[in-house]
């Protein structure tokens, strides 16, 4: 067999169904960036916490410094299977000592940079996952 030649049998192709995420009535990250996360196409400019089902923007934290135990134990009390911490551009990790309200709840908490916790937030909301996303920005 020359070297160009090949069995067609060996040949697969994979498709992948790309669609466009449907939010129905949940929260969907419509864009996001350095200083904003826009949510249904309304934008926001402060900190938040973001559910399916809810938007909360009286958030007590305004940044990754001033984080504390008080802020964990709010997001505990909204009962999500997963918290994802947007940390801003900065991938950074909070103090287990001010996460221990969610821990003690079983509830996971991952963090990551705001954006990554955008898009995350976008595909867990999508599958139907109980997910908080608690952004910086």
């Amino acid at each position: 067999m020359d070297a160009l030649q090949f069995d067609m049998k060996l040949v697969r192709i994979a498709a992948m169904k790309l669609h466009l995420t449907q939010s129905e009535s949940n929260n969907l990250i419509t864009a996001y960036g350095n200083d904003f996360v826009e949510v249904n196409k309304q934008r926001y400019t402060q900190s938040l916490i973001l559910m399916p089902e809810k938007i909360i923007l009286d958030w007590s934290a305004t940044d990754f410094e001033h984080l504390s135990a008080t802020d964990f134990s709010r997001l505990a009390a909204l009962n999500p299977e997963v918290v994802l911490l947007g940390t801003g551009s900065t991938h950074r990790f909070a103090q287990p000592k001010l996460t221990k309200a969610l821990i003690e709840k079983g509830i996971s908490i991952e963090c990551m940079t705001t954006h990554a916790a955008c898009r995350t937030y976008n595909i867990l909301m999508s599958e139907g996952r109980n997910v908080a996303a608690a952004l910086f920005v």
